[in-house]
Protein backbone atom coordinates (compact mmCIF):
# COMPACT_ATOMS: atom_id res chain seq x y z
CA UNK A 1 0.00 0.00 0.00
CA UNK A 2 2.89 2.32 0.68
CA UNK A 3 4.30 1.43 -2.84
CA UNK A 4 0.58 2.53 -4.57
CA UNK A 5 0.37 5.36 -2.35
CA UNK A 6 3.99 6.92 -2.92
CA UNK A 7 3.24 5.89 -7.01
CA UNK A 8 0.11 8.17 -6.69
CA UNK A 9 1.52 10.98 -5.47
CA UNK A 10 4.20 10.94 -7.84
CA UNK A 11 1.87 10.38 -10.78
CA UNK A 12 -0.25 13.20 -9.29
CA UNK A 13 2.95 15.57 -8.77
CA UNK A 14 3.54 15.68 -12.70
CA UNK A 15 -0.27 15.75 -13.56
CA UNK A 16 -0.69 18.78 -15.89
CA UNK A 17 -3.62 21.29 -16.53
CA UNK A 18 -4.11 22.95 -19.65
CA UNK A 19 -5.80 26.85 -19.12
CA UNK A 20 -6.44 28.43 -22.49
CA UNK A 21 -7.57 32.16 -23.57
CA UNK A 22 -8.95 34.27 -26.17
CA UNK A 23 -7.04 36.41 -27.80
CA UNK A 24 -8.15 39.97 -25.43
CA UNK A 25 -6.16 41.22 -22.45
CA UNK A 26 -9.35 40.38 -19.92
CA UNK A 27 -9.98 36.58 -21.31
CA UNK A 28 -6.01 36.31 -20.98
CA UNK A 29 -6.28 37.75 -17.28
CA UNK A 30 -8.51 35.53 -16.24
CA UNK A 31 -7.30 32.93 -17.61
CA UNK A 32 -3.99 33.69 -15.80
CA UNK A 33 -5.49 34.26 -12.54
CA UNK A 34 -6.99 30.61 -12.97
CA UNK A 35 -3.69 29.18 -13.78
CA UNK A 36 -1.90 30.66 -10.67
CA UNK A 37 -4.81 30.16 -8.30
CA UNK A 38 -4.75 26.00 -9.59
CA UNK A 39 -0.50 26.15 -8.50
CA UNK A 40 -1.46 27.84 -5.80
CA UNK A 41 -3.72 25.57 -4.20
CA UNK A 42 -3.01 22.42 -5.55
CA UNK A 43 0.21 20.53 -6.44
CA UNK A 44 -1.05 19.75 -10.50
CA UNK A 45 0.98 21.70 -12.72
CA UNK A 46 -0.32 24.23 -15.40
CA UNK A 47 0.28 24.65 -19.14
CA UNK A 48 -1.09 28.00 -20.05
CA UNK A 49 -2.51 28.45 -24.47
CA UNK A 50 -3.33 31.74 -24.12
CA UNK A 51 -4.07 34.17 -26.92
CA UNK A 52 -6.11 31.39 -28.66
CA UNK A 53 -8.09 32.76 -32.10
CA UNK A 54 -11.51 33.88 -30.36
CA UNK A 55 -14.40 31.77 -29.23
CA UNK A 56 -14.97 28.93 -31.56
CA UNK A 57 -10.99 28.09 -31.11
CA UNK A 58 -11.04 28.47 -28.04
CA UNK A 59 -14.47 26.27 -27.46
CA UNK A 60 -13.08 23.41 -30.06
CA UNK A 61 -9.95 23.37 -28.59
CA UNK A 62 -11.73 22.85 -24.95
CA UNK A 63 -14.28 20.39 -26.33
CA UNK A 64 -11.44 18.25 -28.25
CA UNK A 65 -9.54 18.06 -25.30
CA UNK A 66 -6.50 20.39 -25.89
CA UNK A 67 -7.27 22.60 -23.25
CA UNK A 68 -9.01 21.49 -19.79
CA UNK A 69 -11.12 24.89 -19.10
CA UNK A 70 -10.85 28.88 -20.24
CA UNK A 71 -12.89 32.29 -19.31
CA UNK A 72 -16.07 32.12 -20.86
CA UNK A 73 -19.32 34.38 -20.75
CA UNK A 74 -23.19 32.94 -19.97
CA UNK A 75 -24.25 35.57 -23.17
CA UNK A 76 -21.65 34.24 -25.64
CA UNK A 77 -22.49 30.44 -24.70
CA UNK A 78 -26.13 30.75 -24.72
CA UNK A 79 -26.15 33.11 -28.61
CA UNK A 80 -23.28 31.75 -30.13
CA UNK A 81 -22.47 28.39 -29.06
CA UNK A 82 -26.17 26.70 -27.94
CA UNK A 83 -27.64 29.38 -31.11
CA UNK A 84 -30.36 29.56 -28.35
CA UNK A 85 -32.51 32.60 -27.69
CA UNK A 86 -31.38 35.11 -25.55
CA UNK A 87 -32.39 35.01 -22.06
CA UNK A 88 -33.58 38.15 -19.81
CA UNK A 89 -32.32 37.31 -16.70
CA UNK A 90 -28.16 36.48 -15.21
CA UNK A 91 -29.67 33.48 -13.58
CA UNK A 92 -31.72 31.94 -16.38
CA UNK A 93 -28.98 32.48 -18.90
CA UNK A 94 -26.18 30.23 -16.56
CA UNK A 95 -29.28 27.48 -15.90
CA UNK A 96 -29.56 27.61 -19.75
CA UNK A 97 -25.81 27.04 -20.27
CA UNK A 98 -25.16 25.09 -17.36
CA UNK A 99 -27.92 22.19 -18.19
CA UNK A 100 -27.29 22.31 -22.19
CA UNK A 101 -23.56 22.54 -22.19
CA UNK A 102 -23.25 19.44 -19.61
CA UNK A 103 -26.01 17.18 -21.61
CA UNK A 104 -23.72 18.06 -25.33
CA UNK A 105 -20.64 18.27 -25.14
CA UNK A 106 -19.98 17.24 -21.17
CA UNK A 107 -18.67 21.07 -20.28
CA UNK A 108 -19.17 22.54 -16.77
CA UNK A 109 -20.03 25.81 -15.94
CA UNK A 110 -18.73 26.81 -12.34
CA UNK A 111 -20.07 29.32 -10.48
CA UNK A 112 -18.97 32.98 -11.70
CA UNK A 113 -16.50 35.49 -10.81
CA UNK A 114 -18.87 38.17 -9.71
CA UNK A 115 -18.94 40.49 -12.70
CA UNK A 116 -20.18 40.94 -16.19
CA UNK A 117 -18.38 42.21 -19.05
CA UNK A 118 -21.52 42.58 -21.32
CA UNK A 119 -21.21 44.07 -25.34
CA UNK A 120 -22.34 47.50 -25.49
CA UNK A 121 -22.28 50.36 -27.90
CA UNK A 122 -20.48 53.63 -27.34
CA UNK A 123 -19.85 56.84 -29.37
CA UNK A 124 -17.46 59.48 -28.73
CA UNK A 125 -19.51 62.27 -26.17
CA UNK A 126 -19.02 65.05 -28.37
CA UNK A 127 -21.03 62.92 -31.19
CA UNK A 128 -23.82 62.12 -28.43
CA UNK A 129 -24.30 65.32 -27.30
CA UNK A 130 -24.20 66.85 -31.00
CA UNK A 131 -26.95 64.01 -31.94
CA UNK A 132 -28.40 63.96 -28.46
CA UNK A 133 -28.06 60.41 -28.47
CA UNK A 134 -28.87 58.29 -25.27
CA UNK A 135 -30.16 54.79 -25.92
CA UNK A 136 -29.24 52.47 -29.32
CA UNK A 137 -32.60 53.43 -30.62
CA UNK A 138 -31.42 57.06 -30.93
CA UNK A 139 -28.93 56.09 -33.14
CA UNK A 140 -30.48 54.50 -35.58
CA UNK A 141 -31.72 57.64 -37.69
CA UNK A 142 -27.77 59.35 -37.56
CA UNK A 143 -26.38 56.30 -38.10
CA UNK A 144 -26.09 56.50 -42.09
CA UNK A 145 -24.16 59.72 -41.49
CA UNK A 146 -21.83 57.47 -39.34
CA UNK A 147 -18.39 55.27 -39.40
CA UNK A 148 -18.37 52.56 -37.25
CA UNK A 149 -15.87 49.81 -36.55
CA UNK A 150 -16.65 46.85 -34.97
CA UNK A 151 -14.37 43.59 -33.84
CA UNK A 152 -14.12 40.66 -36.32
CA UNK A 153 -16.52 38.76 -34.05
CA UNK A 154 -19.01 40.96 -33.36
CA UNK A 155 -19.54 41.57 -37.04
CA UNK A 156 -20.19 37.83 -37.58
CA UNK A 157 -22.29 36.73 -34.03
CA UNK A 158 -25.83 36.65 -34.00
CA UNK A 159 -25.08 38.41 -30.57
CA UNK A 160 -23.64 41.38 -32.17
CA UNK A 161 -23.98 43.39 -35.54
CA UNK A 162 -26.42 41.27 -37.14
CA UNK A 163 -28.50 40.86 -34.90
CA UNK A 164 -28.41 44.62 -33.94
CA UNK A 165 -29.42 45.19 -37.64
CA UNK A 166 -32.54 42.92 -37.75
CA UNK A 167 -33.43 44.18 -33.70
CA UNK A 168 -32.83 47.91 -34.64
CA UNK A 169 -32.40 48.65 -38.47
CA UNK A 170 -29.17 49.80 -37.81
CA UNK A 171 -27.11 51.01 -40.73
CA UNK A 172 -23.65 53.02 -41.27
CA UNK A 173 -22.34 55.09 -43.62
CA UNK A 174 -19.12 52.44 -43.20
CA UNK A 175 -18.47 49.40 -41.48
CA UNK A 176 -14.85 47.93 -40.87
CA UNK A 177 -13.62 45.53 -38.82
CA UNK A 178 -10.86 46.24 -36.52
CA UNK A 179 -8.95 45.01 -33.36
CA UNK A 180 -10.08 45.89 -30.24
CA UNK A 181 -7.36 48.25 -28.77
CA UNK A 182 -7.29 49.70 -32.52
CA UNK A 183 -10.94 50.62 -32.08
CA UNK A 184 -10.43 52.30 -28.86
CA UNK A 185 -7.22 54.50 -30.11
CA UNK A 186 -9.64 55.48 -33.55
CA UNK A 187 -12.58 56.63 -31.36
CA UNK A 188 -10.10 58.66 -29.31
CA UNK A 189 -8.92 60.40 -32.63
CA UNK A 190 -12.23 60.69 -34.16
CA UNK A 191 -11.76 58.57 -37.00
CA UNK A 192 -14.73 56.12 -36.36
CA UNK A 193 -18.03 57.41 -34.64
CA UNK A 194 -19.26 54.59 -33.51
CA UNK A 195 -17.77 50.86 -32.29
CA UNK A 196 -18.84 48.20 -29.58
CA UNK A 197 -17.42 48.40 -26.29
CA UNK A 198 -16.95 45.86 -23.26
CA UNK A 199 -18.32 47.36 -20.00
CA UNK A 200 -15.34 46.11 -18.02
CA UNK A 201 -12.51 48.15 -20.35
CA UNK A 202 -11.07 51.20 -18.95
CA UNK A 203 -10.47 52.41 -21.96
CA UNK A 204 -13.83 53.98 -21.81
CA UNK A 205 -12.56 56.37 -19.74
CA UNK A 206 -9.38 57.42 -21.29
CA UNK A 207 -11.41 58.24 -24.55
CA UNK A 208 -14.51 59.44 -23.45
CA UNK A 209 -16.85 57.09 -24.98
CA UNK A 210 -20.12 57.20 -23.97
CA UNK A 211 -22.25 53.83 -24.09
CA UNK A 212 -26.01 53.75 -25.51
CA UNK A 213 -28.49 52.27 -23.51
CA UNK A 214 -29.61 48.84 -25.37
CA UNK A 215 -33.57 49.82 -25.28
CA UNK A 216 -34.67 47.13 -26.54
CA UNK A 217 -33.03 44.56 -24.13
CA UNK A 218 -30.50 43.14 -27.38
CA UNK A 219 -27.64 42.05 -25.41
CA UNK A 220 -27.75 38.72 -23.14
CA UNK A 221 -26.16 38.62 -19.88
CA UNK A 222 -22.61 38.03 -19.87
CA UNK A 223 -21.50 36.48 -16.81
CA UNK A 224 -17.86 35.81 -16.28
CA UNK A 225 -17.21 32.31 -15.22
CA UNK A 226 -14.63 29.13 -15.44
CA UNK A 227 -15.80 26.61 -18.22
CA UNK A 228 -14.14 23.35 -17.60
CA UNK A 229 -14.14 20.08 -18.85
CA UNK A 230 -16.41 17.30 -16.87
CA UNK A 231 -13.42 14.67 -17.19
CA UNK A 232 -10.89 16.75 -16.21
CA UNK A 233 -12.92 17.39 -12.66
CA UNK A 234 -13.90 14.12 -12.24
CA UNK A 235 -9.81 13.54 -12.89
CA UNK A 236 -8.46 16.42 -10.48
CA UNK A 237 -11.43 17.47 -8.32
CA UNK A 238 -9.02 19.84 -6.31
CA UNK A 239 -9.31 22.58 -9.31
CA UNK A 240 -13.14 22.99 -8.36
CA UNK A 241 -12.10 23.73 -5.13
CA UNK A 242 -8.74 25.69 -6.06
CA UNK A 243 -11.26 27.87 -8.79
CA UNK A 244 -14.65 28.10 -6.42
CA UNK A 245 -12.42 30.68 -4.48
CA UNK A 246 -12.94 33.20 -7.17
CA UNK A 247 -16.50 32.72 -7.27
CA UNK A 248 -18.33 36.43 -6.77
CA UNK A 249 -15.13 38.16 -6.03
CA UNK A 250 -14.97 40.52 -8.72
CA UNK A 251 -16.59 43.58 -9.23
CA UNK A 252 -17.01 45.31 -12.73
CA UNK A 253 -14.89 48.18 -10.96
CA UNK A 254 -12.23 46.21 -10.02
CA UNK A 255 -12.38 44.91 -13.57
CA UNK A 256 -12.25 47.83 -15.11
CA UNK A 257 -9.16 49.00 -12.88
CA UNK A 258 -7.36 45.59 -13.58
CA UNK A 259 -7.75 45.90 -16.87
CA UNK A 260 -6.87 49.53 -17.37
CA UNK A 261 -3.23 48.14 -15.67
CA UNK A 262 -3.12 46.13 -19.12
CA UNK A 263 -4.47 48.21 -21.69
CA UNK A 264 -3.47 51.46 -20.82
CA UNK A 265 0.07 51.01 -18.38
CA UNK A 266 1.18 48.61 -20.50
CA UNK A 267 1.87 46.40 -17.27
CA UNK A 268 2.50 42.11 -18.06
CA UNK A 269 -0.79 39.82 -17.22
CA UNK A 270 1.41 37.61 -14.76
CA UNK A 271 1.68 40.77 -12.87
CA UNK A 272 -1.58 42.25 -12.55
CA UNK A 273 -3.08 38.82 -12.31
CA UNK A 274 -0.73 38.04 -8.98
CA UNK A 275 -1.76 41.39 -7.46
CA UNK A 276 -5.26 40.65 -7.88
CA UNK A 277 -5.13 37.13 -6.11
CA UNK A 278 -2.74 39.27 -3.67
CA UNK A 279 -5.54 41.87 -3.07
CA UNK A 280 -7.99 39.35 -2.61
CA UNK A 281 -6.10 37.55 -0.23
CA UNK A 282 -6.05 34.42 -2.62
CA UNK A 283 -2.56 33.17 -2.73
CA UNK A 284 0.65 33.91 -1.13
CA UNK A 285 3.38 36.29 -2.24
CA UNK A 286 5.23 35.27 -4.94
CA UNK A 287 7.30 36.17 -7.62
CA UNK A 288 6.38 36.15 -11.50
CA UNK A 289 9.70 36.83 -12.81
CA UNK A 290 11.23 40.51 -13.20
CA UNK A 291 8.10 41.89 -13.59
CA UNK A 292 7.53 42.07 -9.72
CA UNK A 293 10.29 44.58 -10.12
CA UNK A 294 10.85 48.23 -11.59
CA UNK A 295 8.56 48.70 -14.93
CA UNK A 296 10.79 47.52 -18.48
CA UNK A 297 11.84 49.80 -20.52
CA UNK A 298 9.66 50.60 -23.38
CA UNK A 299 12.61 51.64 -25.79
CA UNK A 300 13.08 48.75 -28.33
CA UNK A 301 16.97 48.19 -28.01
CA UNK A 302 17.22 47.90 -23.93
CA UNK A 303 13.46 46.37 -24.14
CA UNK A 304 14.76 43.49 -26.52
CA UNK A 305 18.30 43.13 -24.49
CA UNK A 306 15.99 42.68 -21.11
CA UNK A 307 13.95 40.00 -22.63
CA UNK A 308 16.57 38.32 -25.06
CA UNK A 309 16.24 35.21 -23.32
CA UNK A 310 12.54 35.03 -23.73
CA UNK A 311 12.79 35.89 -27.50
CA UNK A 312 15.56 33.37 -28.36
CA UNK A 313 12.65 30.94 -27.35
CA UNK A 314 10.42 32.45 -29.22
CA UNK A 315 13.04 32.01 -32.23
CA UNK A 316 14.07 28.36 -31.64
CA UNK A 317 10.08 27.33 -31.30
CA UNK A 318 9.65 29.73 -34.46
CA UNK A 319 12.37 27.96 -36.67
CA UNK A 320 11.15 24.37 -35.30
CA UNK A 321 7.48 25.37 -36.50
CA UNK A 322 8.54 26.61 -40.16
CA UNK A 323 11.27 23.73 -40.16
CA UNK A 324 9.03 20.70 -39.93
CA UNK A 325 6.46 22.36 -42.34
CA UNK A 326 9.40 22.97 -44.41
CA UNK A 327 10.68 19.56 -44.29
CA UNK A 328 7.38 17.91 -44.53
CA UNK A 329 6.49 19.57 -47.77
CA UNK A 330 10.17 18.90 -49.12
CA UNK A 331 9.21 14.88 -48.52
CA UNK A 332 6.15 14.94 -49.80
CA UNK A 333 6.82 17.71 -52.59
CA UNK A 334 9.13 16.26 -54.33
CA UNK A 335 8.67 12.44 -54.61
CA UNK A 336 5.39 13.49 -56.00
CA UNK A 337 6.34 15.57 -58.57
CA UNK A 338 8.81 13.05 -59.93
CA UNK A 339 6.01 10.97 -59.53
CA UNK A 340 4.00 13.04 -61.95
CA UNK A 341 7.08 13.77 -64.56
CA UNK A 342 6.33 10.29 -65.85
CA UNK A 343 2.43 11.27 -66.02
CA UNK A 344 2.15 14.52 -68.06
CA UNK A 345 -1.49 14.17 -68.66
CA UNK A 346 -2.21 14.06 -64.97
CA UNK A 347 0.58 16.67 -64.27
CA UNK A 348 -0.93 19.90 -64.51
CA UNK A 349 -4.12 19.18 -63.10
CA UNK A 350 -2.97 17.55 -60.12
CA UNK A 351 -0.41 21.24 -59.16
CA UNK A 352 -3.35 22.79 -59.89
CA UNK A 353 -5.61 21.31 -57.46
CA UNK A 354 -2.53 21.62 -55.04
CA UNK A 355 -2.27 25.14 -55.51
CA UNK A 356 -5.41 25.98 -54.73
CA UNK A 357 -3.95 25.73 -51.03
CA UNK A 358 -2.49 29.19 -51.38
CA UNK A 359 -5.72 30.47 -51.70
CA UNK A 360 -6.94 29.66 -48.30
CA UNK A 361 -6.74 32.72 -45.79
CA UNK A 362 -3.68 31.24 -42.95
CA UNK A 363 -5.90 32.01 -39.86
CA UNK A 364 -8.56 30.07 -41.37
CA UNK A 365 -6.54 26.77 -42.17
CA UNK A 366 -5.26 27.37 -38.41
CA UNK A 367 -8.71 27.64 -37.48
CA UNK A 368 -10.03 24.56 -39.45
CA UNK A 369 -6.80 22.16 -37.87
CA UNK A 370 -7.90 22.77 -34.22
CA UNK A 371 -11.49 20.56 -34.17
CA UNK A 372 -9.94 17.92 -36.04
CA UNK A 373 -6.10 18.06 -34.62
CA UNK A 374 -6.37 20.47 -31.71
CA UNK A 375 -4.40 23.55 -30.60
CA UNK A 376 -0.50 23.40 -30.28
CA UNK A 377 2.57 22.43 -32.87
CA UNK A 378 0.66 19.67 -34.66
CA UNK A 379 -2.11 21.64 -36.35
CA UNK A 380 0.27 24.11 -37.00
CA UNK A 381 3.07 22.31 -38.52
CA UNK A 382 0.13 20.68 -40.45
CA UNK A 383 -0.46 23.92 -41.75
CA UNK A 384 2.94 25.37 -42.72
CA UNK A 385 3.30 21.61 -44.17
CA UNK A 386 -0.13 22.50 -46.58
CA UNK A 387 1.83 26.28 -47.90
CA UNK A 388 4.77 24.46 -48.20
CA UNK A 389 3.97 22.09 -50.85
CA UNK A 390 2.87 24.04 -53.63
CA UNK A 391 6.29 26.39 -54.65
CA UNK A 392 8.38 23.01 -54.11
CA UNK A 393 5.91 21.24 -56.11
CA UNK A 394 5.70 23.71 -59.08
CA UNK A 395 9.54 24.03 -59.35
CA UNK A 396 10.40 20.50 -59.05
CA UNK A 397 8.14 19.15 -61.81
CA UNK A 398 8.95 22.31 -64.01
CA UNK A 399 13.13 22.04 -63.30
CA UNK A 400 12.94 18.64 -63.89
CA UNK A 401 10.60 18.24 -67.30
CA UNK A 402 12.57 21.33 -68.64
CA UNK A 403 15.90 19.68 -67.91
CA UNK A 404 18.95 20.70 -70.42
CA UNK A 405 17.45 18.62 -73.23
CA UNK A 406 21.00 18.22 -75.17
CA UNK A 407 21.93 16.45 -72.12
CA UNK A 408 18.71 14.47 -71.70
CA UNK A 409 19.21 13.05 -75.46
CA UNK A 410 22.70 12.28 -74.83
CA UNK A 411 22.10 10.16 -71.52
CA UNK A 412 19.25 8.40 -73.94
CA UNK A 413 21.59 7.68 -77.29
CA UNK A 414 24.34 6.57 -74.37
CA UNK A 415 21.42 3.81 -73.51
CA UNK A 416 20.28 4.74 -70.16
CA UNK A 417 17.51 3.72 -69.04
CA UNK A 418 14.37 6.47 -68.30
CA UNK A 419 14.61 6.11 -64.55
CA UNK A 420 18.62 6.62 -64.83
CA UNK A 421 17.96 9.82 -66.95
CA UNK A 422 15.56 10.77 -64.55
CA UNK A 423 17.92 10.29 -61.60
CA UNK A 424 21.40 10.73 -62.82
CA UNK A 425 21.15 13.80 -65.47
CA UNK A 426 17.23 15.48 -65.02
CA UNK A 427 17.13 15.78 -61.13
CA UNK A 428 20.62 17.00 -60.81
CA UNK A 429 19.86 19.41 -63.60
CA UNK A 430 17.47 20.48 -61.95
CA UNK A 431 18.52 20.86 -58.48
CA UNK A 432 19.18 25.05 -58.61
CA UNK A 433 15.10 24.99 -59.47
CA UNK A 434 14.30 22.88 -56.86
CA UNK A 435 15.95 24.83 -54.37
CA UNK A 436 14.92 27.74 -55.64
CA UNK A 437 11.15 26.58 -54.80
CA UNK A 438 12.13 25.37 -51.52
CA UNK A 439 13.48 28.97 -51.06
CA UNK A 440 10.31 30.20 -51.79
CA UNK A 441 8.24 27.85 -49.22
CA UNK A 442 10.56 28.70 -46.93
CA UNK A 443 10.24 32.44 -46.87
CA UNK A 444 6.39 31.52 -46.73
CA UNK A 445 6.55 29.72 -43.77
CA UNK A 446 8.42 31.55 -41.53
CA UNK A 447 6.41 34.44 -42.06
CA UNK A 448 2.80 32.57 -41.79
CA UNK A 449 4.19 30.51 -38.17
CA UNK A 450 4.09 34.19 -36.74
CA UNK A 451 -0.12 33.14 -36.78
CA UNK A 452 0.40 29.82 -35.23
CA UNK A 453 0.05 32.03 -31.71
CA UNK A 454 -3.89 31.84 -32.15
CA UNK A 455 -3.61 28.00 -31.90
CA UNK A 456 -1.37 28.05 -29.09
CA UNK A 457 1.58 27.47 -30.79
CA UNK A 458 3.94 29.57 -29.42
CA UNK A 459 6.82 31.13 -32.13
CA UNK A 460 7.69 34.78 -32.78
CA UNK A 461 3.74 35.35 -33.37
CA UNK A 462 3.03 35.37 -29.33
CA UNK A 463 4.78 39.26 -28.74
CA UNK A 464 2.92 40.25 -32.26
CA UNK A 465 -0.20 39.34 -30.89
CA UNK A 466 0.39 40.39 -27.20
CA UNK A 467 1.31 43.93 -28.86
CA UNK A 468 -1.29 44.67 -31.52
CA UNK A 469 -3.96 43.93 -28.65
CA UNK A 470 -1.85 46.47 -26.18
CA UNK A 471 -1.40 48.79 -29.29
CA UNK A 472 2.84 48.48 -28.21
CA UNK A 473 5.27 48.81 -30.92
CA UNK A 474 8.15 48.04 -29.28
CA UNK A 475 6.36 44.39 -28.24
CA UNK A 476 5.33 43.95 -32.03
CA UNK A 477 8.93 44.68 -32.94
CA UNK A 478 10.30 42.18 -30.45
CA UNK A 479 8.52 39.58 -32.76
CA UNK A 480 8.50 41.32 -36.00
CA UNK A 481 11.93 41.81 -36.14
CA UNK A 482 13.33 38.77 -35.50
CA UNK A 483 10.83 36.99 -37.59
CA UNK A 484 11.65 39.33 -40.61
CA UNK A 485 15.90 38.75 -39.77
CA UNK A 486 14.71 34.69 -39.63
CA UNK A 487 13.41 34.97 -42.81
CA UNK A 488 16.22 36.84 -45.17
CA UNK A 489 18.82 34.15 -43.12
CA UNK A 490 17.04 31.14 -44.41
CA UNK A 491 16.55 32.71 -47.85
CA UNK A 492 20.16 33.69 -47.48
CA UNK A 493 21.34 30.54 -46.55
CA UNK A 494 19.33 28.69 -49.17
CA UNK A 495 20.41 30.44 -52.27
CA UNK A 496 24.01 29.90 -51.10
CA UNK A 497 23.21 26.58 -51.05
CA UNK A 498 21.23 27.03 -54.16
CA UNK A 499 24.18 28.21 -56.09
CA UNK A 500 26.75 25.56 -54.67
CA UNK A 501 24.40 22.34 -56.33
CA UNK A 502 24.20 24.53 -60.03
CA UNK A 503 25.98 22.15 -61.91
CA UNK A 504 29.01 23.39 -64.34
CA UNK A 505 28.70 24.82 -67.50
CA UNK A 506 29.57 27.12 -69.77
CA UNK A 507 27.91 29.98 -67.54
CA UNK A 508 30.37 28.69 -64.66
CA UNK A 509 33.14 28.59 -66.81
CA UNK A 510 32.82 32.61 -67.67
CA UNK A 511 31.99 33.09 -64.72
CA UNK A 512 35.52 31.48 -63.43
Amino acid sequence: MLVLATCLHICSAHAQVVVGSKNFAENRLLAEMFAQIIEQQTSLKVQRRLGLAGTQVCFEALRTGAIDLYPEYTGTGLVTLLKETQARSSSAALRQVRQQFLQRWQLQWMAPLGFENAYEIAVPREIAAEHGLRTISDLVPVAPSLHAAFGYEFLERDDGLPGLRDLYGLQFASTRGMQQALKYQAAGERKIDCLDVYTTDGRLVVHDLVILEDDRGFFPPYEAAPLIRRSSLEEHPEIASALSLLSGTLSEEHMRQLNMRLENDGESIERVAADALRELGLVEDVLVGSDQGAPRSRSFLPYFWENRATIGRHCLRHLFLAGSGLLLGMLWAIPLALWLERRQRLAETIIRIVGTSQTIPSLALLAFMVPLFGIGALPAVLALWIYAVFPILRNTYTGVRHADPAAVLSATALGMTPRQVLLQVRLPLAAPVILAGVRTAAVLTVGTATLAAFIGAGGLGEPIVAGVQAVDTTLILSGALPAALLAIIVDVGLGFLENRVRPPGPHHNLEA
